[in-house]
């Protein structure tokens, strides 16, 4: 815990966005995170507090690599196992430690990294006049990345879960967790689950 409480301002009007717990990203995937099975009970705890609060992302891969424009035909060319036409139909589901929870939980489908490259999801929550975005997933350099940028540019503030991401980069998660705290001072804040439970309040 942090020794002054006035360091995080209350957490209120917010959705908890869990990104791509999916099992290619599991242990066995074929883009295994290796510590998502550590940060995966934070997240479970935090989605069972507030599964209607709740909306998960899942990376969609497309059937074919030239079903994507520009560099992604190139990566998805380079990474062919991972398309749709080779990949288990299960391999793009959620984990089923959170694939429970949903309904209530939503589940919101994108074709890149940010969770907002879904252009429904900026229109739903400021629909719901969601303020805050709190969010855990996996990777923290990668699609947790884009998805912070993306909210902050659209004016949300940005609570991140710091003991709630995964990434398969110890380097580059620890370095995204210098430059959150440095470099984003009052558009996003960083928060250990326990403390995301005493803080937001509705």
């Amino acid at each position: 815990m942090r020794d002054s409480a006035s360091e995080i301002a209350d957490i209120r009007d917010a959705v908890h966005l869990c990104i791509d717990m999916q099992n290619i990203f599991a242990p066995g995937g074929l883009w295994a995170t290796p510590w998502m099975e550590r940060v995966l009970p934070a997240i479970v705890s935090i989605v069972s507090r507030r599964q209607a609060r709740t909306i998960f992302t899942r990376f969609m891969t497309p059937q074919d690599p030239d079903d994507r424009p520009g560099q992604w035909r190139s990566y998805f060319r380079h990474w062919s196992q991972a398309t749709r036409r080779h990949l288990p139909p299960s391999a793009l589901d959620l984990v089923p430690a959170l694939s429970r929870f949903v309904p209530p939980a939503a589940v919101i489908d994108k074709p890149a990294y940010s969770a907002f490259s879904n252009p429904g999801l900026a229109g739903l929550l400021l629909e719901k006049s969601v303020g805050t975005v709190v969010i855990t997933g996996a990777e923290t350099d990668v699609c947790v990345l884009s998805t912070v940028l993306s909210a902050v540019d659209l004016g949300f503030r940005v609570v991140i879960v710091e003991d709630a991401l995964c990434s398969s980069s110890d380097v580059g998660h620890d370095a995204l967790m210098t430059m959150y705290r440095t470099r984003f001072h009052g558009q996003v804040d960083l928060v250990t689950a326990e403390e995301l439970a005493e803080f937001w309040r509705e």
